[in-house]
């Protein structure tokens, strides 16, 4: 047997999950404010990655560019160096390559970001 007092206090607790009364008026901002300088840091530990795989296989690490951009969850890695040093990098059949794109995918998807990797002399 259920009193109409029962239901009133069901009802009372009911909670809409679009009603943000609850938070402050700043806190989404300062939410997509810490989201972008997460984004920043995982941009800047993916260009140390490959700073310090190409610099192991190169023989002369400082002939070596690497521009990065973001986009949003996109991430582009422009890896520029001389003819010379390009086999090194690209490997046979472009395995090195392929290995170190991976390890890029892999370690841009611990962030939620999807990461391309251009390379070129």
């Amino acid at each position: 047997m259920t009193s109409d007092r029962d239901e009133t206090l069901t009802d009372q607790h009911e909670v809409d999950p679009a009603d943000n009364r609850d938070l402050p008026e700043g806190e989404p901002d300062a939410a997509a404010g810490q989201d972008d300088a997460q984004a920043d840091a995982a941009t800047e530990s993916l260009r140390d990655l490959v700073t310090y795989l190409v610099n192991n296989l190169v023989d002369e690490p400082e002939s070596v560019e690497i521009d990065v951009t973001r986009r949003g969850p996109s991430v582009h890695i422009q890896l520029r160096l001389p003819e010379g040093e390009l086999g090194k990098v690209i490997g046979r059949s472009g395995r090195i390559a392929k290995a170190i794109r991976t390890v890029l995918l892999i370690a841009g998807s611990k962030h939620h970001l999807r990461v391309s990797l251009d390379i070129e002399s």
